[in-house]
């Protein structure tokens, strides 16, 4: 993966790191479950043009690090992921239709924050930074344009 992506109109860098957990933190997320999932995610992160740096899917928690284009919020991104992977799950697997009647199987909210090749020290230098040096006044004869 390179340091950034672009898109038609921006260059971009934005890793968001996503933990959410099953309901009431049940062990089911193992064999052929765990597959279903895995498959489901990179089939939602294809399709929304994602790109997925790393992952893990313990017994009761999904973990993700992934590269998202900024025309993608966040909070749309995790409702997708949570809400098609509890469809496809339920779909596929009689046994957890049977146990998630209320078609919850994750637990609600989850854990997200962003992360980057940009520290926030960096920043806030390029920040202090802005107006040192100031560019010449434009002659009076001279166009702006």
């Amino acid at each position: 993966m390179s340091e950034f992506d672009s898109g038609s109109n921006s260059v971009f860098s934005v890793q968001l790191h996503i933990v959410w957990v099953t309901k009431h933190r049940k062990k089911l997320l193992m064999g052929e479950t765990s597959l279903k999932l895995r498959e489901t995610i990179r089939e939602i992160c294809d399709s929304e043009a994602v790109q997925i740096i790393d992952g893990h899917i313990a017994k009761d928690y999904v973990h993700i690090l992934v590269s998202v284009p900024p025309k993608i919020s966040m909070n749309k991104f995790i409702l997708l992921l949570k809400g098609k992977t509890t469809y496809n799950l339920l779909t596929a697997f009689d046994e957890l239709r049977q146990e998630y009647r209320g078609r919850h199987l994750w637990a609600k909210g989850c854990f997200c924050c962003s992360s980057g090749q940009v520290t926030d020290e960096t920043i806030q230098r390029f920040v202090e930074g802005q107006g040192e040096e100031e560019p010449p006044a434009p002659s009076p004869q001279s166009s702006p344009w």
